[in-house]
């Protein structure tokens, strides 16, 4: 720390009012002679975090944290104390007298300042040419194509980098910034790392320059949006990382959004800067957006001060649904509540809000589904639940990502919704989070391997019921079995969606291999994929069944396959039955399902008592089992 005198500290705290400090950054409430709110620093349903305006000090009786003003500063922004007390004496027009006397720290303050000053001025110079200059009149028809006029550009300090360089250089150099400055600031880069004197290049040529600011709106980079098609550059290039820019750290329009943000208690996170731009210019004022890089766990930590719900508007294609899926898995963990915006094929929030206007966008916004809601549909209309195998999958996929959800009275909630959806029970959903966190923290734990190891790793066999494991065993190894099988088509297509492997038995069913042949059949199972050889191989050793043993025991085990099925059909309609706001269309749709399985589950009862009252015929059915066993 500085030569900053206690005096001046005291002045700086005394010229600051905790409660409005707090207040411009969380919600508080009266509580009688203070105030209370839920603490930012970590999450929770009940508040604990006080603000007595008396003492003008904090404190967390949840998590034990508490200060004074520059503390509050210090942990919510994640300053060291100098660069919170300077804050505050800004705001609080406190001159601060003394300077740090380390070397070193006035050095960095130096350059710092060099840095911001630098991207200052140069976001006023492109805004200055895009205004005024007669060649960049492509740039201004781009934005009026875009529905953006003269106002938003202005709003938005857009501007723009000539194709010649020549003109950033010498307007550079007219206010005295040197190569070195611009090669820091990440505006131009070295020709040659290695041969400094061979001169420096632009990053940016022809190029929109949309500034970057950081939370309290200071331009800290810029991103350049192509103007001309040119396949070897992409259409956005952003600044890369510089002292005063860390990617990871920066969401864009933020420093606009924060207080809409509070007030809405969410935040609405866009793919794109436009998207974002787009948002605001309508009055929609709580959105922001990554700067074209994944979503990380130090933005989610940055929107947990501000907001309770994260509500995603990507883009309505799969890398749009896969995008929703990454930034889930970072604000899940902070205790963030996530919902999806499903907006039409092909439209974005910039395009929808020119066709519909903002208050069909903000009805868009209004419906927002929750994440669970949202990718259960969307395989749903994928068709991944169709198949056994889909439905596995997706259940896998929706276990790990509930299990890396921080509040943990949220995921019980998503539990039970998940498992009504996917017709399981909520108990199975939550031995596999346990497993699922188990895992996360050994993997936590085990040191990183090296990508080698990683491409050596040893393939997974497919899922496959053992009822279907038997079935693909006779269709290997008995001609009656295998013909019988390839018959029961409608049987084997409605056990698709319910039991795991049916593709795989139809993949043998279609090649129908000469039983007989031990070549024709090894030939067979090589031409599969190494998950689905491994799951055959498990078949493979057992007792081939005579012609007269395989067509019963593929009789009796397809009955118990189709027995199996009705009772995954009956729990299903059951967990549909207990869904919130059935319509009575879908109510009786439900009902009928559920009358004509019961009838369905009668007449197996039946065939089974049957099958007690003739013991030489059970008898002969075991048989081909036992063997199996064996």
């Amino acid at each position: 720390m500085g030569l900053i005198s206690k005096e001046t500290i005291e002045r700086v705290l005394a010229s600051t009012d905790i409660v409005d400090l707090i207040g411009s950054y969380i919600p508080l409430k009266r509580a009688g002679t203070g105030y209370k709110a839920n603490c930012p620093f970590h999450h929770e349903k009940t508040p604990s975090f006080n603000v007595s305006p008396h003492k003008q000090f904090f404190h967390c009786f949840g998590c034990g944290k508490s200060g004074n003003a520059i503390g509050f500063v210090m942990e919510h922004e994640g300053l060291l104390f100098m660069d919170a007390l300077k804050r505050l004496a800004t705001k609080a027009g406190v001159h601060l007298e003394e300077e740090p006397d380390d070397p070193n720290a006035r050095a960095a303050k130096r350059s710092r300042g060099k840095l911001l000053d630098l991207h200052r001025e140069a976001s006023a110079f492109f805004h200055e040419l895009l205004k005024t200059d007669p060649q960049c009149q492509h740039a201004r028809d781009y934005l009026k194509g875009r529905g953006f006029g003269r106002e938003m550009a202005e709003r938005w300090e857009i501007g723009w980098m000539p194709e010649n360089s020549r003109v950033f250089l010498d307007w550079a150099r007219s206010k005295n910034f040197t190569g070195k400055d611009l090669v820091a600031s990440g505006l131009a880069s070295l020709k040659d790392e290695d041969r400094p004197a061979n001169g420096i290049y632009v990053r940016f040529r022809d190029r929109l320059m949309f500034p970057i600011r950081n939370e309290v709106g200071d331009v800290i980079a810029f991103s350049g949006r192509q103007l001309k098609d040119d396949p070897r550059s992409g259409k956005y290039i952003n600044s890369p990382e510089t002292d005063i820019f860390k990617k990871s750290n920066v969401l864009f329009a933020l420093d606009r959004a924060k207080k809409a943000i509070l007030k809405e208690k969410a935040v609405i996170l866009c793919e794109g800067q436009i998207d974002a731009i787009a948002c605001h210019e309508g009055g929609v004022e709580n959105a922001i957006a990554p700067l074209g890089t994944a979503f990380t766990s130090q933005h989610a930590r940055i929107l947990k001060r501000y907001a309770q719900t994260a509500v995603l508007c990507f883009d309505a294609d799969n890398a749009g649904v896969k995008a929703c899926e990454r930034a889930f898995r970072e604000l899940a963990p902070e205790g963030l509540s996530v919902k999806v915006v499903e907006l039409p094929a092909g439209d974005d929030p910039d395009t929808y809000l020119k066709a519909h206007g903002v208050e069909g966008f903000r009805k868009q916004v209004a419906e927002a589904r929750d994440f669970f809601d949202f990718k259960i549909a969307s395989a749903r209309k994928n068709g991944r639940l169709e198949t056994a195998e889909g439905r596995t999958e997706l259940t896998r996929e929706c276990t790990d990502l509930l299990s890396v959800m921080g509040d943990h009275a949220a995921r019980d909630q998503q539990i039970n919704v998940v498992s009504t959806m996917l017709g399981l029970g909520s108990v199975t959903l939550r031995e596999g989070i346990s497993n699922a966190v188990r895992k996360a923290k050994a993997q936590a734990q085990r040191p990183v391997r090296g990508q080698q190891e990683e491409q050596t790793a040893v393939a997974e066999p497919i899922p496959l019921d053992r009822t279907v494991g038997y079935l693909c065993h006779l269709a290997l190894t008995s001609a009656p079995a295998q013909h019988f099988l390839s018959e029961q088509f409608e049987t084997l297509h409605e056990a698709k969606a319910w039991v795991e492997g049916i593709a795989l038995l139809e993949k043998i069913l279609a090649a129908s291999p000469d039983t007989t042949s031990n070549a024709a059949v090894n030939a067979f199972v090589s031409g599969l994929r190494k998950g689905e050889q491994l799951a055959l191989h498990k078949e493979m050793g057992a007792t081939p069944a005579t012609s007269d043993d395989g067509l019963q025991a593929a009789e009796h085990t397809l009955g118990m396959l189709s027995s199996i099925v009705l009772q995954k059909r009956d729990s299903a309609v059951k967990a549909a039955l207990q869904e919130p706001g059935l319509s009575p269309e879908r109510m009786r749709e439900l009902l009928e399902d559920a009358k004509e399985i019961a009838r369905l589950l009668r007449h197996t009862a039946r065939s089974a008592f049957n099958d007690e009252l003739a013991p030489e015929t059970k008898k002969a059915e075991k048989k081909p089992w036992e063997k199996w066993k064996k």
